[in-house]
Formats: C-alpha cells, structure tokens, sequence
C-alpha cells in the first residue's frame, strides 16, 4: 500500500466519521430515541443510570439491514 491509497482511505473514514458525528447531534433532537418503553431509567438522588436497550436492539437491527444491503450492492 502507497501513501496515496492510504491517504484516500483516511479522507473516507474522515468523512465516514463525520457524517457519524452529525447524525448523533441529529438524534439528540428526535424525541422518541432513548425514551422508547424497555429503555431503563433509574434515579436515585443525584445519580442517574440509562440503560437503552430496546434503543440500542433498534438501532442494532437498522445497521444490520443497511450494511447487509450495502455489501450486497457492492459484492455483485
């Protein structure tokens, strides 16, 4: 591998990372992730302990189906 294959593959995880980033700012502002019912909430006086799990099962679940659908378009 030369510098330049391993630049164009640090420019795409860059990008990758990015677009990563922007989509959890833009989770934050939907309102029914990591409120969904099977998420725990436990508070007890100033200490709070969040448990998603049904968030993260979803959230699992959605990335298996796009990256199977994306390795099958690029696997042909």
């Amino acid at each position: 591998m030369n510098l330049a294959d391993l630049g164009r593959i640090l420019l795409a995880l860059g990008g990758l990372l990015a677009i990563v980033g922007a989509v959890l700012v833009m989770l934050g502002r939907v309102p029914f992730v990591g409120r969904l019912p099977g998420d725990i909430v436990v508070r007890r006086g100033n200490v709070t302990c969040f448990v998603p799990i049904v968030t993260s099962l979803l959230l699992s679940l959605l990335l298996t189906v796009l990256l199977n659908i994306l390795i099958r378009l690029l696997g042909r």
